[in-house]
């Protein structure tokens, strides 16, 4: 039986969960991690017995060690680090989401295409048992008319973000926000279930900023539009940067 040599890049606990049940894949086997920092590397390569460390991308994608590679990285460097491990003939498992933008996509599903590597997205919640079950079934269902999706929770980070640290899962600058975090798992059985949209909107209420937080927006010309409530921010990127949309919770309840 030949295995898949997979290389890893990215040391969060969402990796080790990945690892965790990989390993159930006699098929699978983990033998390289990259991490900027050699102590964290070393530390992680050490807890999950992964033989070989890089601390450049690009070594690791050159290498013959692997035969494939987990990208688990801010959501703004997947689509470059993709690109580059796809051009030395590497398939790709990329965290979700995909890329920043469509633009992005797009140019991953090309580069694959020409290198004839295999690009998959993390995303399982559209491949489990009973989301088959239920896209075979759903005719049966008869005509419907409406589609509701809410996949909300007090974020791990949320009170660092009402201290006025703003990590990775709230910065827009790295393609974060709640909409790229955990809204995709919204849309994504959406556009499987129904297809693509034939139409995108979306509203918001302006109100003052919710008491005891001590976010501060950037300069106005970052912004093209602010919506904000107690209970989100919506911010429409202008177009001189990518355009992205985030939603990003700012509850102040438990």
């Amino acid at each position: 039986m030949r295995k898949v040599r997979f290389g890893i890049i990215g040391t969060n606990f969402i990796t080790d969960w990945i690892l965790e049940a990989a390993r159930e894949e006699l098929r699978f086997e983990a033998t390289a991690v990259c991490s900027r920092s050699r102590e964290t590397g070393q530390a992680f390569a050490l807890k999950h017995g992964i033989p070989h460390l890089f601390t450049s991308p690009e070594e690791m994608a050159a290498s013959s060690l692997i035969d494939a590679v987990y990208i688990a990285v801010p959501n703004s460097l997947h689509a470059a680090l993709s690109i580059l491990f796809m051009q030395q003939g590497k398939h790709v498992l990329c965290e979700k989401p995909l890329a920043s933008n469509a633009k992005e996509a797009r140019e991953m599903i090309r580069v694959a295409r020409q290198n004839g590597v295999t690009l998959m997205e993390a995303m399982k919640s559209t491949l489990t048992p009973n989301f088959r079950q239920l896209r075979r079934h759903l005719a049966e269902a008869g005509c419907l008319r409406r589609y509701f999706a809410s996949y909300c929770q007090y974020s791990s980070r949320y009170d660092k973000l009402k201290a006025g640290i703003v990590l990775n899962a709230f910065n827009p600058e790295l393609s974060n926000g709640a909409m790229m975090d955990l809204g995709v798992y919204t849309v994504y059985p959406l556009v499987v279930l129904f297809g693509r949209p034939k139409r995108i909107s979306a509203t918001g209420l302006k109100l003052r900023r919710p008491r005891g937080c001590k976010l501060r927006i950037r300069k106005p010309e970052c912004y093209r539009s602010v919506f904000k409530d107690c209970r989100f921010l919506f911010t429409c990127r202008n177009p001189g940067r990518k355009r992205n949309f985030y939603f990003r919770s700012y509850s102040n309840h438990p």
